[in-house]
């Protein structure tokens, strides 16, 4: 958002998005979550808006329903994270390794977020870094 377009909003609305802009997508991804649980919503786009003109950036995060489960480290267990890697992405074990070898690197692309987290918690569990992006 441009300082030319701003909307006067309030102190309090204007801290809220100050820290929202501080947050990392993980940790905004969790925001989503926590809101959508607390007040019983959903952040999806209705289905019947596949044919209204394309959002700005802004929204367009927001709206995201394909992610990309990238490992930024293979930590201290890599022979674990290999074998997960495998598991995951059914690549052979010379393909593994040369994924967990070359991180940061997507281990899956365009996923829904369920199937992300699910992937992402298999990787911390067996000791790598990963991002969802």
């Amino acid at each position: 958002m441009s300082d030319e377009a701003a909307v006067e909003v309030s102190p309090k609305v204007g801290e809220i998005i100050e820290t929202i802009g501080g947050l990392t997508v993980l940790e905004l991804a969790e925001l989503v979550k926590a809101l959508e649980d607390k007040f019983g919503v959903s952040a999806a786009a209705p289905v019947m808006m596949a044919g209204a003109p394309a959002a700005d950036e802004g929204e367009a995060e927001v709206e995201q329903d394909e992610f990309d489960v990238v490992l930024t480290g293979p930590g201290d267990k890599k022979i674990q994270v290999i074998k997960v890697v495998r598991e995951i992405t059914s690549l052979g074990l010379k393909e593994a390794k040369a994924l967990v070898d070359e991180a940061p690197k997507a281990v899956k692309e365009a996923v829904a977020k369920a199937e992300a987290e699910e992937i992402q918690a298999k990787l911390i569990a067996a000791g790598a870094t990963v991002e969802i992006k």
